[in-house]
């Protein structure tokens, strides 16, 4: 089941979680502008532009609902962090995105995407402290390990785990470019979302 992409599609978009569908269960994906939340969706769906992938960060702009053939659905959450974005609108970004992980009721997983090549920021560290004060159930999922060289990977892994403060086993290595990894994640969000 792991290794077959997700059969997943497009439903709606959303500012506001009680604006949702009714879901049996959800996970939600989660990350820095950047870091490759549309990419990675598209890898585990294997299809190139089922989410919107942009080289402007700041494009995910909505909570955006994929329904999983199997049951239960999927969102991309607006990226945190992106600068030349309007004050205004990263407020409310952040209203949207706090909103949506404290009051979604069918949500058993958040994946948080950090950058494998750079490490967490300090933005990172902030949503992984603010999910763990606030018992959300998550993952961390570090993107984009392609990218590091394979003589700093392990240099890396240490780093990187310490930096989310997990050990390195605690986090899910991907490359959606490479397909690094997809398939473990796609076992992972079809067994949230069918347990």
């Amino acid at each position: 089941m792991s290794g077959r992409p997700l059969a997943i599609r497009f439903v709606s978009s959303a500012t506001r979680a009680h604006q949702l569908p009714d879901s049996d269960a959800e996970v939600a994906f989660v990350g820095r502008s950047n870091v490759g939340k549309s990419s990675l969706i598209n890898a585990l769906a294997n299809q190139k532009q089922l989410a919107r992938v942009s080289n402007t960060p700041g494009r995910t702009q909505l909570i955006n609902v994929f329904s999983h053939d199997g049951g239960g659905t999927m969102v991309d959450l607006p990226g945190y962090g992106y600068a030349k974005v309007p004050g205004r609108i990263r407020k409310d970004w952040s209203e949207m995105i706090e909103g949506y992980l404290l009051e979604r009721e069918p949500l058993v997983m958040v994946f948080v995407l950090v950058d494998g090549e750079i490490g967490p920021t300090p933005l990172d560290v902030q949503m992984l402290d603010w999910l763990r004060e606030n018992e959300v159930p998550h993952t961390v999922v570090a993107t984009k390990i392609d990218k590091v060289r394979s003589s700093h990977r392990q240099n890396r892994r240490r780093e990187l785990a310490a930096g989310c403060r997990l050990e390195p086993g605690d986090i899910v290595w991907v490359s959606a470019a490479k397909g690094v990894n997809i398939d473990q994640l796609r076992g992972l969000v079809v067994g949230h979302l069918t347990r």
